[in-house]
């Protein structure tokens, strides 16, 4: 069952964002109800980026709620990201991408096949595999 492949859990409805969108796109995915985990930047459907809750939290500095608030108008997500994320295939093992996930460096990670994103998984995912099976 480990063996599985990641391809049969992760979220293929992947929300995306582009390195030019504003932080005001990113504020309105986080404030959107059961949205908790990082959000690819891709360009033409390619993985360049990684955008967390913490480092969006980190460079709006207290700006607040205020979609009016002019650091969601003047940072864009290329501001912020993290370039060249780590990612897997959707071919990697559950229990591959589990370990990886244990480790602590990363909360949700990308599934990219021929470059393009076609998942992400989170460790909520993994959690919620294990506990049925």
């Amino acid at each position: 069952m480990k063996a599985t492949p990641i391809s049969k859990i992760m979220t293929k409805k992947v929300v995306c964002v582009s390195p030019d969108q504003k932080l005001l796109d990113v504020k309105h995915i986080y404030e959107k109800k059961k949205f908790h985990h990082h959000i690819p930047v891709t360009v033409d459907g390619k993985l360049v980026g990684m955008v967390s809750l913490v480092d969006f939290m980190y460079r709006i500095k207290g700006a607040g709620l205020d979609d009016n608030n002019v650091i969601y108008k003047e940072l864009s997500v290329k501001d912020i990201m993290t370039p060249s994320p780590f990612f897997r295939a959707p071919e990697t093992s559950i229990e591959d991408v589990a370990e990886e996930l244990a480790r602590g460096n990363y909360r949700a990670i990308p599934i990219v096949e021929d470059e393009k994103v076609v998942g992400i998984v989170s460790t909520a995912d993994i959690i919620r595999f294990f506990l049925k099976n």
